[in-house]
């Protein structure tokens, strides 16, 4: 990048935050969270001359990059906060959610493929990019809501969570069976597994040992504090990462390792908590948001609004059938299986990497790829929109 791009993006930037404060500024009166305005800022501006220039290769690896740390410290913090004894006392609940609002999308995927005439392989593979949850979307509306220590935040982070291990999984299936070399299935599975045992490992020995010696090394000063956090947050999204079990799992995991640190350091931990609450939303946050607003193919769903309101929807439904089946077994309220079920259909990746992946391949043809992409898009513009809604006049009792 030559010193024009680089002054050229810092330009872009600052007007970007400063539209997005502005707007902020509007969508807390109404209580909407503020964090929202860099999203609709940027699906605003993705069609004109900023966002095409914003959208170069040029500019899209810095965004990108800043857009990743974002996710990181987003989900660091989101880490910080969670208590890992309440989220213990649900762990059966988490797991059968996980699997009823998985399953059930992934079905109902399966059907719309098959009614509009499409194979069974085809059907199958997106079915599954009906199942996996964009916790990073949801959750800071979560913490700015209050709700990430309550029963919501914790089946959402939760579940989301065990939807990353699917969403490996779910990746790694595609790629090789556009492979079409069935004697790497057993391998490419195997890998998987022995990366998570080896992850699982290694945040054993490093909340056991690692961790609190090397707390004790240097003073207690929030200096150090910040340092250690970043080591172990860097190290923990970059082994997840390499391990190919995405850095969301590795973020989140880096925060819940670092509490017991915070905590003991009492008055330390609560300068290094807000610090780096205001990194996460005062910037990076906002880029990440920024870039999922950028990639949000809007006119994706003028061409092919039919297919696409139906992927959609394979998704949407299918996680709240999924997540109602809850009631009636008594694991939670009508109230917390609306919240949970609209902050679950948080969507992103997967669906753009496995579109991208069977379109590169010559498996799909444009107007189903077009239609993946807009349903993302879709989920882009409504789940986090309708969640604030419906936090905003249950949040009272959520909380409670």
């Amino acid at each position: 990048m030559t010193e024009h791009q680089l002054g050229e993006l810092l330009l872009d930037i600052a007007f970007l935050l400063a539209l997005s404060y502005l707007l902020a500024a509007l969508l807390t009166r109404i209580r909407i969270p503020g964090i929202l305005g860099a999203l609709f800022i940027a699906m605003a501006i993705h069609y004109t001359p900023l966002g095409d220039r914003l959208l170069t290769p040029e500019i899209q690896i810095p965004l990108s990059l800043l857009a990743e740390l974002g996710v990181l410290f987003l989900l660091f913090f989101i880490g910080i906060q969670i208590d890992p004894r309440e989220m213990r006392g649900l762990g059966k609940d988490i797991i059968w959610l996980t699997v009823l609002n998985t399953t059930i999308p992934f079905l109902f995927g399966i059907i719309v493929m098959l009614a509009l005439g499409y194979g069974w392989v085809i059907a199958f593979v997106i079915g599954l990019t009906r199942m996996p949850t964009a916790e990073a979307v949801i959750v800071p509306i979560l913490d700015e809501f209050r709700l990430i220590r309550t029963r919501v935040g914790t089946f959402i982070i939760g579940a989301g969570v065990l939807d990353d291990i699917i969403e490996v999984i779910l990746v790694g299936i595609v790629s090789v069976w556009i492979s079409k070399k069935a004697a790497d299935v057993t391998d490419a599975l195997a890998g998987i597994f022995f990366s998570l045992v080896l992850f699982i490992l290694f945040a054993w020995i490093s909340r056991r040992w690692l961790i609190p010696h090397m707390s004790r090394l240097l003073p207690r000063h929030p200096r150090n504090l910040m340092l250690l956090s970043m080591v172990v947050l860097f190290a923990f999204g970059g082994f997840s990462e390499f391990s190919n079990l995405g850095m969301v799992v590795g973020a989140i995991v880096a925060g819940v390792l670092m509490r017991p640190t915070f905590d003991k350091m009492r008055e330390v931990g609560e300068q290094v908590t807000q610090t780096i609450q205001s990194i996460s939303y005062g910037f990076l946050g906002i880029i990440f948001f920024f870039w999922v607003g950028l990639n949000a193919d809007v006119e994706g769903m003028i061409r092919e609004p039919v297919l696409a309101i139906l992927l959609f929807l394979a998704a949407f439904m299918g996680k709240l059938l999924g997540v109602f089946l809850m009631v009636p077994m008594n694991k939670i309220s009508i109230k917390e299986a609306w919240t949970i079920g609209i902050g679950l259909n948080a969507r992103l990746t997967t669906e753009i990497i496995v579109a991208q992946l069977l379109f590169s391949a010559e498996l799909i043809d444009l107007d189903l790829f077009t239609a993946l992409i807009a349903a993302s898009a879709f989920s882009t513009i409504i789940v986090p929109l309708a969640f604030a809604l419906i936090v905003r006049k249950w949040g009272e009792e959520l909380r409670a």
